[in-house]
């Protein structure tokens, strides 16, 4: 009962979206802005009315094996997602928060139907002609965004493990990029590989 009251709650945005006429609402968010290494990730995410999925929440507050059942859970259960990615390249080229912009707006394009709202973790896109409503910690308060944030993280870490495979060296499996003394060590060790986002680790190259 607990579970669902706070399921409840964490549709307040979409309830009022909808009180205001919205129908097709997305949620979106990303995963990998903070990481030395890989891909930023953007999901965007539709579900419909109702739509109930226990234990779905920020993706940071759940465990990996629990994100990985969550995220088969919500593919099934969307209307329609998107995923988007940005490199490592566009990442130096552009800086992280324009990467993570258009990581989103990468993901929104892959919509169908189009939202007519998008809710959105925080960030606003300017050049995206649909209604949004930044909210701050939105993939702890709005479902939807939730539902965004365990694609993209799923996604994301997925991706990393792979690499890994490539560069067994930097232990990518384990930290997934991020700045882990670990990781830091692996690159004191290695020196940066092809994956390293050069605007983040400018003290060693």
């Amino acid at each position: 009962m607990d579970e669902l009251l706070r399921i409840e709650k964490m549709y307040e945005y979409e309830k009022a979206a909808r009180l205001q006429g919205h129908i097709v609402i997305a949620g979106v968010d990303e995963a990998g802005r903070g990481p030395l290494a890989g891909p930023v990730v953007a999901a965007a995410c539709v579900l419909r009315e109702g739509t109930i999925i226990i234990g779905l929440n920020d993706s940071k507050k759940i465990s990996e094996k629990k994100r990985d059942l969550l995220f088969d859970q919500v593919k099934n259960q969307a209307i329609t997602y998107g995923i988007g990615f940005s490199s490592h390249i566009e990442i130096d080229e552009i800086n992280i928060l324009n990467a993570t912009k258009l990581a989103m707006r990468r993901a929104i394009m892959q919509l169908d139907p189009v939202p007519d709202l998008l809710l959105m973790d925080a960030i606003e896109l300017k050049d995206v002609n649909i209604q949004q409503i930044p909210i701050i910690k939105g993939d702890s308060l709005s479902f939807s965004i939730a539902a965004a944030s365990i694609l993209a993280k799923v996604t994301r870490d997925r991706l990393m493990i792979e690499i890994s495979e490539k560069y067994p060296e930097y232990l990518f499996a384990k930290h997934k990029g991020y700045g882990t003394s670990e990781h830091y060590d692996a690159i004191r060790a290695n020196g940066l590989c092809d994956i390293h986002r050069r605007s983040f680790t400018k003290g060693y190259w």
